[in-house]
């Protein structure tokens, strides 16, 4: 069977394919588009379909729209809360649902020769669920999906068993501890829908001072399912209106107490499932379960004895969970994904004309994995483009920005290169058999989706690694899966004795992570960044200048 999954109702839209079983391609629209997270969260965006990533799905699979056999669409709108027609009730909620009953032709007129009595309209936490236990290595797991809202749910457990899902429970809306987390990032001054990971990171700085008031807030339920009352966020801290406002610590300490709280409700939640079920193994998904410190004590305290979590665990990912779900419930064999590298790639002879045609300076040494581990070790930061781009927001050595952990100001030097918050953390990559040495946490992690304590002989030999809290949210690297990587990290290793290099998305704030070679170029020009590693070439900041001199 040949599916294409679309996720457009509420923010990141994507596309993925999936052919027999076998995940083809997958990639946000972001990346086409270079508009941050697709589209505004709003109802009346979504008539927004992802046209430029959904064709090039195709075009990776060799297939024409009239060829597909389903289109799965990630939300139900039969599911939906009714609002007895009037379609600006409940801040347009009607809109949205009437959007989605149309969107079939809208994605009709998006990729023409498309049919649309094909599309299969899949729940949208089952959608999420599929992208865990479809997608990952447990195929009999339990299963657990947190975000803001799908339908008429913000939370969805159950259980896997060869390809099938039974739902456990479940908590219906307005209960939902995403968007109360949502609106604590709104009132922190961020972007909700977007920067939720910065509320996680402002956490380490505060203590959880106010968790006995938000634990009468949200309170877990015997059936499974939790209340999670509005919370009047200006009791804790008032909120901080301008962009270059200072944190006071109570913003910290807010932050430090929602975040202790989705993690003792997290772990309430796994109890009451592992129960029900008696799994070893836990599979996850949903914007939630991007919350890396939360999967951590999960997989530290809670019953399963392992974790999985979707790489694109956000919207975005229920693109390619509503293909599989329904190329499984069609017959197909469904084959777990085995990496998040399933976006756009280019030939060699590609990249080299995209350079000859920008007329900059650019050499081809003889392995760019040895050529970037010296500029690392001169204490350089390198953008890093090789492969095909990640799905999901976690940069994962194919568009990266990398830079030497063993000097501490590489940190506030690659966010002043981004443009971000100098609270922000960045990540470390490290080879997989030398992660134990380094690090305490769940390993494998090759998705960075946990973070880890960081032991103490190592705490002073890679402090740009370490958060504030001797914490990290570590990449582990295996050199079967990612050869080049792990070819540059040995080559870091002789140099240095370290193991280790620190990464981040490469992109600078408010912008979409780079896709393609002219947003690398883009990138690389704009920012004060010392040298770009696009495929087997490689641009030195001074001989761009003086290509151009």
């Amino acid at each position: 069977m040949r599916i294409l999954g679309v996720n457009a109702v509420f923010h990141d839209p994507a596309a993925a394919i999936v052919v027999d079983g076998r995940i083809i391609a997958a990639a946000e629209e972001e990346r086409f588009s270079r508009r941050k997270h697709g589209k505004e969260c709003v109802p009346f965006s979504t008539w927004e379909v992802p046209q430029l990533s959904a064709a090039w799905c195709l075009e990776k699979a060799g297939l024409r729209p009239d060829a597909l056999d389903a289109v799965a669409y990630s939300y139900d709108p039969a599911l939906a809360i009714q609002l007895n027609g009037d379609l600006t009730a409940q801040e347009w909620e009607g809109l949205r649902t009437l959007y989605v009953q149309h969107a079939p032709l809208f994605l009709r007129t998006a990729l023409p020769g498309l049919d649309p009595a094909k599309a299969h309209f899949v729940p949208h936490h089952i959608a999420h669920a599929a992208s865990a236990y479809l997608a990952g290595p447990q195929r009999d797991c339990s299963v657990m999906v947190m975000d803001g809202r799908g339908e008429r749910t913000s939370y969805l457990a159950g259980r896997a068993s060869g390809g099938d899902f039974e739902i456990l429970a479940s908590q219906r809306l307005p209960h939902s501890l995403g968007l109360r987390y949502e609106e604590l990032t709104e009132h922190l001054g961020f972007r909700r829908s977007s920067d939720e990971y910065k509320v996680m990171a402002l956490a380490a700085y505060g203590k959880p001072l106010f968790l006995p008031e938000l634990r009468r807030c949200i309170v877990v339920t015997a059936d499974g399912g939790f209340e999670a009352q509005p919370i009047d966020w200006t009791r804790f801290s008032p909120p901080r209106v301008a962009p270059d406002e200072a944190f006071s610590p109570q913003d910290a300490d807010v932050a430090a107490s929602m975040q202790a709280r989705l993690e003792e409700v997290l772990l309430e939640l796994a109890q009451w499932l592992y129960t029900r079920t008696g799994d070893q193994h836990l599979s996850m998904a949903g914007g939630v379960a991007l919350n890396c410190v939360a999967n951590s004590r999960l997989a530290r305290e809670g019953p399963f004895q392992s974790v999985w979590v979707q790489p694109a665990a956000g919207d975005a990912g229920t693109a390619l969970g509503a293909a599989l779900a329904v190329a499984h419930s069609l017959g197909d064999d469904v084959k777990p994904m085995d990496s998040a590298a399933l976006g756009r790639e280019w030939t060699d002879r590609e990249l080299e004309q995209w350079l000859l045609t920008a007329r900059v300076g650019f050499e081809k040494p003889v392995d760019i994995a040895e050529s970037v581990a010296q500029i690392i070790q001169d204490n350089g930061v390198v953008a890093w483009f090789q492969g095909r781009s990640e799905y999901g927001p976690r940069a994962l050595g194919h568009r990266s920005l990398l830079a030497n952990a063993t000097d501490l100001s590489n940190l506030s030097r690659l966010n002043d290169i981004k443009g971000r918050e100098q609270f922000r953390p960045v990540a470390p990559m490290v080879l997989r058999e030398r992660a134990a040495e380094i690090f305490d946490g769940p390993l494998p992690s090759p998705y960075m989706l946990f973070t880890h304590r960081v032991r103490p002989a190592w705490l002073q030999r890679i402090p740009a690694a370490v958060h504030v809290d001797g914490t990290a949210r570590v990449q582990t690297v295996d050199s079967s899966d990612e050869p080049l990587v792990a070819r540059m990290l040995e080559s870091v290793e002789r140099r240095s004795g370290v193991p280790v290099v620190i990464n981040t998305s490469l992109n600078t704030a408010g912008r979409p992570m780079v896709d393609d070679p002219r947003d690398a170029l883009e990138c690389f020009g704009s920012a004060p960044i010392d040298a770009l590693a696009i495929g087997p070439f490689l641009l030195r900041r001074s001989s761009v200048a003086q290509s151009f001199s």
